[in-house]
C-alpha cells in the first residue's frame, strides 16, 4: 500500500494510454478496456467505501462501550493501473480483466493503524467472526517479520456488493500495523526509492536495528498500558 494513500481517485488517475501499454504487449482490445478503466475500479471503490463504513462503525462502538478504540486511523487507496500491470507481469499472468480480478488481491487496499499489537489481533479476531466480511488469507509479519525487519499483519478479505446481477464479492487487502510499525515502514519506503531499490548494506542493517527498536517500543508501551490498567483497577486507599 505504499502508493497514493487517498480516498479520492479521479478518472484521469485511473487511465493508462495505449502507448504506455505497448511495452507489455497487451492486445488492442485489452488496452482499450484499460484506457476506459471505469467499471472495475468503481466496484473496488464501492467495496472500500463499504469496508470504511464498517470500520468507522466499529471504531465508534468500541469508543462508546469501552471509552477507548483500538483503531487510531485508517487510509485507503485504489492501486494504479500501471502498478497492476507490473504486478501481473511479475506473476506471469496474461493481461485480462478476469486475471486482474482473480490474481491481484490488493487493487483495493486499506491500512489500519492501531496503538498496540494486542489491538491488531483483537481486530483480526473480530473481522474473522463477521458474516458480512470474508477473510480469505492471513499473513502475519508481526509474529514472523520479513528479513528486512518489516512488521505488519496482512489480510485478504472479500466484501459483498449487491448489484443488478446479484451479490458480487470483491477482494481487498487490509494491512494492520502499530504506530511504530507504520512509521518504520514509511521511512523504509522513502529510503528504498531514494537509493533506487538498492540499499547499501550498512543502511539495510541500520533499518533492521530500527525495526527491532520499534518492536521494543511496542512491547514497552504495551507493558505500560497493562500496568496503568492494573493500577486503575486497584481499590483506592481511604
Amino acid at each position: 500500500m505504499e502508493e497514493n494513500d487517498s480516498t479520492q481517485v479521479t478518472l484521469n488517475q485511473l487511465q493508462v494510454h495505449v502507448k504506455d501499454l505497448q511495452k507489455w504487449q497487451v492486445s488492442e482490445e485489452f488496452a482499450k478496456q484499460i484506457e476506459n478503466f471505469t467499471a472495475l475500479p468503481a466496484l473496488y471503490r464501492h467495496a472500500l467505501n463499504e469496508l470504511e463504513n464498517k470500520i468507522d462503525i466499529l471504531k465508534t462502538e468500541w469508543q462508546a462501550r469501552d471509552g477507548y478504540s483500538p483503531i487510531e486511523h485508517i487510509k485507503s487507496r485504489i492501486k494504479d493501473p500501471k502498478s497492476i500491470l507490473h504486478k501481473m507481469e511479475r506473476k506471469g499472468h496474461e493481461f485480462t480483466l478476469d486475471n486482474m480480478e482473480q490474481h491481484i488481491h490488493d487493487i483495493a487496499g486499506m491500512r489500519i493503524v492501531c496503538a498496540f499489537v494486542k489491538d491488531i489481533y483483537r481486530l483480526v479476531d473480530h473481522l474473522c467472526a463477521r458474516e458480512d466480511i470474508r477473510v480469505l488469507e492471513i499473513k502475519d509479519y508481526i509474529a514472523h517479520p520479513k528479513p528486512n525487519g518489516y512488521q505488519s499483519l496482512h489480510l485478504i478479505v472479500a466484501m459483498p456488493l449487491v448489484l443488478l446481477e446479484g451479490t458480487r464479492w470483491v477482494k481487498a487487502e487490509i494491512q494492520l500495523r502499530t504506530l511504530a510499525m507504520d512509521f518504520w515502514a514509511s521511512m523504509e519506503h522513502i529510503l528504498y526509492y531514494k537509493f533506487d531499490k538498492q540499499l547499501p548494506s550498512h543502511v539495510a542493517e541500520e533499518l533492521k536495528e530500527a525495526a527491532r527498536a520499534a518492536d521494543e517500543l511496542d512491547q514497552k508501551m504495551l507493558r505500560l498500558r497493562r500496568e496503568i490498567l492494573e493500577l486503575a483497577e486497584r481499590p483506592s486507599e481511604e
